[in-house]
């Protein structure tokens, strides 16, 4: 969020460049927040102040400001300027950036950029989007199996100024293979002259560059780690992601389940709703509308196709709402804990019987406890048998009643069903369960409904 509050004492110290001032002001607060006031300032007065500060403190505040304002200071400021900002910058927040420009801004940028940074862009934007590798950073810390305790604390702290973080330290042979790591409370409390391979833990848990993101941040989140390391097919460590870009991506994940499940098409990323325009809005949310408006026309024919018996006992026309709606709670209940227990692999497809039972019971006694209320329902407010069109309430009260009982144990198995059936095609289940519930369950509950009256009315 833009702070313009600020901006007039920003610009007063510009105009009077008292950059001493300027420079304590953002090294006193975290570089989120200064991120947040500078935002508030045209790209070049943003510029102004970033050249005064630290390349590592310039880099973190550039990083955190917002991406439409980094992609106008691109459009505005120099490619020498841009390359060195993007030099500065944390390695997997500069490969973020860079996926956003075109191929002809990114022709112009990269070259402007220190080669090592430059190479190291090149190397992480080559792994494809959504796996471990393209959200990973390269800025580790490392340290031999020979290296006594003092001097691997000596070589932390010399770099630790370019490390992401130091509180885990990587063992590494002499061709960057990982044989274990170490905390850096373990090597501050190790025997004084011990070795790092004397104190070293060699059961790693790592990562694959090639891993899904989202497999990697639950294993980050279900092991309390602060940073996983990524390794390559040669077990060799090419980066680490930590617990932050962890949040980040967990955050990104439940953000598109979220959309998906309300059939939301689009890219699914995080705080930009006000920054797509209406236009964007509708294409991303209208196409599964118009294919569940067309389906919807299935349940009109339904009860087209039964309207005799809606014409013999109007009444039943006053509990197809009820039927329908409580259809699509059990199945959105349903689904919605399935689709959560797949996401973090507390099921697998392999559990589907086990699933099916499961809800199978919950449904049942859900369809007893609801059945007996609309029997009572029945009973109640048509006990004279007025309305009824010579049918016993008692009848009426019994079709709604199994007809309810059905619909809840139906629409409770597809909920579940849905979600497993996609995964067993390798289908995002969000994708499909929700959209499709609805009106699978609105389809089921109309048949059910009209049948199991037809049935035991007589019509």
């Amino acid at each position: 969020m833009v702070n313009p509050l600020l901006a007039p004492e920003l610009r007063e110290l510009l105009a009077e460049k008292s950059y001493g001032e300027l420079c304590e002001f953002c090294d006193s607060i975290h570089p989120a927040q200064v991120a947040e006031f500078l935002s508030a300032l045209n790209p070049k007065e943003i510029w102004e102040v970033l050249s005064h500060l630290s390349p590592h403190l310039r880099g973190e505040v550039f990083s955190h400001i917002d991406e439409d304002v980094q992609l106008e200071m691109i459009q505005t400021l120099g490619r020498d300027v841009m390359g060195k900002l993007l030099s500065d910058m944390p390695p997997d927040d500069r490969v973020d950036l860079v996926k956003q420009l075109s191929d002809e801004q990114r022709q112009a940028i990269i070259p402007a950029m220190a080669q090592a940074e430059r190479e190291d862009l090149r190397r992480l934007i080559a792994y494809p989007e959504g796996t471990a590798g393209s959200v990973m950073t390269s800025e580790y810390a490392t340290l031999t199996p020979d290296l006594t305790v003092d001097e691997a604390l000596l070589k932390l702290r010399r770099e630790a100024p370019d490390k992401e973080t130091i509180y885990y330290c990587y063992v590494v042979d002499e061709n960057h293979r990982l044989k274990g790591f170490i905390s850096l409370k373990d090597l501050i409390v190790a025997p004084h002259g011990a070795r790092v391979k004397d104190v070293m833990y060699e059961d790693v848990i790592s990562a694959r560059a090639s891993d899904d993101q989202e497999e990697v941040a639950r294993k980050i989140q279900k092991y309390d780690l602060l940073a996983i390391p990524v390794l390559d097919d040669d077990q060799r460590l090419v980066g680490i992601i930590t617990h932050d870009d962890a949040m980040d991506i967990l955050q990104q994940e439940q953000q598109e389940d979220v959309e998906k499940l309300m059939a939301i098409g689009g890219t699914h990323e995080v705080g930009v709703y006000t920054k797509l325009s209406a236009w964007e809005h509708f294409k991303s949310r209208t196409p599964w509308i118009l294919v569940l408006a067309v389906m919807g026309f299935v349940s009109g024919f339904i009860i087209q196709s039964y309207e005799g018996i809606l014409l013999q006992v109007a009444i039943l026309a006053s509990f197809m709402p009820m039927l329908t709606g409580t259809g699509g709670n059990a199945g959105s209940q349903s689904a919605t804990l399935v689709i959560r227990a797949l996401a973090v692999k507390e099921i697998t497809v392999k559990d589907s019987l086990k699933v099916l039972f499961k809800e199978f019971g919950v449904a049942f006694l859900m369809s007893l406890v609801l059945a007996s209320i609309a029997y009572l329902r029945v009973i109640v407010f048509y006990g004279d048998g007025a309305a009824l069109n010579h049918i016993t309430p008692q009848a009426v009260g019994l079709a709604v009643a199994l007809a309810l009982a059905l619909q809840v144990i139906v629409s409770t198995l597809i909920g579940a069903l849905l979600p497993l059936a996609a995964v067993s095609v390798k289908i995002d289940p969000a994708v499909v369960a929700s959209p499709l519930l609805a009106t699978m369950v609105d389809i089921f509950g109309l048949l059910i409904y009209f049948n199991v009256a037809k049935l035991i009315l007589g019509l």
